[in-house]
């Protein structure tokens, strides 16, 4: 079924928005990612061990909120180092633009703050995407989350 993209909007990340933002995150890995990693990988990477510590990090940069009438659908970030660190989209959204709706408001704002390039590190399961979008992956990694080792890639584009 397609959705009209012109449905979903994009506003900025708000205090009130952080369980919203933690339940999306937990969600999109345990439900998506999880067709790419293991059943420990998912258990070590679907954690929030705090949620203050997380509102502190979505408030500390430009975060936006991806929403379908009032219903909060995906979020993304951009640090000021010109990392796109989170984007995550709700499995009941998976494949209705919403991770382009996002991505493009990063772009947008990047360009805004003077950036050449963004770059992002993206797991398995968003690469593809991300591909898609222009991003070309310099390196592959490994990254440790509470003694798991997850594969991922950085990649990046050049936005000017």
């Amino acid at each position: 079924m397609s959705v009209p993209q012109d449905r979903f909007s994009v506003k900025r990340y708000e205090p009130s928005d952080t369980q919203a933002t933690i339940d999306i995150f937990l969600r999109a890995i345990r439900e998506v990612a999880s067709k790419d990693y293991s059943p420990a990988q998912i258990a070590a990477w679907a954690k929030v061990d705090d949620p203050e510590i997380w509102a502190q990090y979505r408030a500390s940069r430009p975060t936006w909120l991806a929403i379908d009438g009032s219903t909060p659908i995906g979020f993304t970030d951009l640090k000021s180092d010109g990392c796109l660190d989170m984007m995550f989209v709700s499995p009941d959204y998976q494949g209705k633009g919403v991770a382009g709706l996002l991505l493009a408001t990063v772009e947008n704002a990047a360009r805004k703050q003077g950036f050449q390039r963004i770059f992002t590190e993206a797991s398995l399961t968003a690469r593809p995407f991300f591909e898609r979008k222009g991003f070309v992956v310099m390196t592959a990694q490994q990254v440790e989350k509470r003694g798991q080792i997850l594969p991922n890639f950085l990649m990046e584009k050049t936005i000017a």
